[in-house]
């Protein structure tokens, strides 16, 4: 049996909030980069590179990339031979989590409740998803969702008649009516089945996988290929002025469901799709 301090954790956690919001993945923004080269419009490939000179400025100037620092996601894979001492794993998180925004001043956009709309102040409480996994380690993600992007995610409950290509134009559908709204280029993560809530889950996870990393699955990997043709065939391009660069990648996380069922879930990332993980 491992033990690790909570005090660990919440350290953890505090230094990932800063750096996530104010570096992006490398393959992200090399991604980026990469797409700037891409479009022949005037107007695009000046909006490119304008995102580009803000990623070094951030870098430069050791401030957030965004202004919508994002509603702390964190992810957990804990050993089942660890034991936290010194207090409770969740509170540890969210202590970090507030240390992160307070400290790093990054801005709090939490509220209490979701119709009284008062301010929590210091961005807490985390949303956390835990999972038990074999060993005695701790490997944890922190994930800012912003919610230009999230506000256009959306779920479909399919019935199993549904075909593969019905799926992808459902995904580049969400695309389309998301436009300018999700600051493109987006990232979109699609979860493809298990239940209602778990698909939902499955396309939060999609989009902290690295950009460059394709699909294990090569049927996968070739709808992640085929919609993000067809979503940058869109036209929408860069902020929504049109361009050959409306989506940076699609990531596909797909999972067993039920003979009755065909769970979608489309997770809109905007192009400060950030995450950062660190092992414990």
């Amino acid at each position: 049996m491992r033990e690790i301090n909570v005090e660990l954790v919440e350290q953890a956690v505090r230094d990932m909030c800063i750096k996530a919001n104010k570096v992006l993945p490398a393959d992200l923004e090399e991604r980026i980069c990469r797409c700037a080269e891409c479009e022949s419009g005037e107007l695009p490939r000046s909006i490119m590179e304008t995102l580009k000179a803000n990623m070094q400025a951030a870098r430069e100037l050791d401030i957030p990339v965004c202004q919508d620092t994002g509603m702390a996601v964190v992810f957990a894979e804990i050993g089942q031979d660890v034991h936290f001492v010194g207090g409770s794993f969740e509170a540890a998180v969210n202590k970090g989590v507030a240390r992160g925004y307070t400290e790093g001043y990054l801005r709090c956009s939490v509220v209490a409740d979701p119709l009284r709309r008062v301010n929590t102040g210091n961005n807490t409480p985390a949303v956390i998803h835990t999972r038990i996994v074999d060993g005695s380690g701790v490997k944890l993600t922190v994930a800012p969702k912003g919610f230009g992007s999230e506000n256009m995610s959306s779920v479909k409950m399919f019935t199993p008649s549904a075909t593969r290509e019905d799926i992808i134009d459902y995904v580049v559908d969400c695309a389309r009516r998301a436009g300018s709204n999700p600051c493109p280029p987006m990232v979109l993560g699609v979860g493809i089945g298990g239940t209602f809530e778990q698909c939902a889950l499955l396309a939060k996870t999609a989009l902290c996988r690295s950009v460059s990393e394709p699909n294990c699955d090569e049927f996968y990997a070739d709808m992640e290929k085929e919609i993000l043709e067809k979503v940058n065939s869109l036209d929408i391009g860069p902020q929504g002025f049109g361009g050959k660069t409306t989506a940076l990648s699609i990531a596909i996380e797909a999972r067993p469901t039920h003979i009755a069922g065909l769970p979608v879930a489309v997770n809109v990332g905007c192009h400060v799709t950030r995450h950062i993980t660190v092992e414990l």
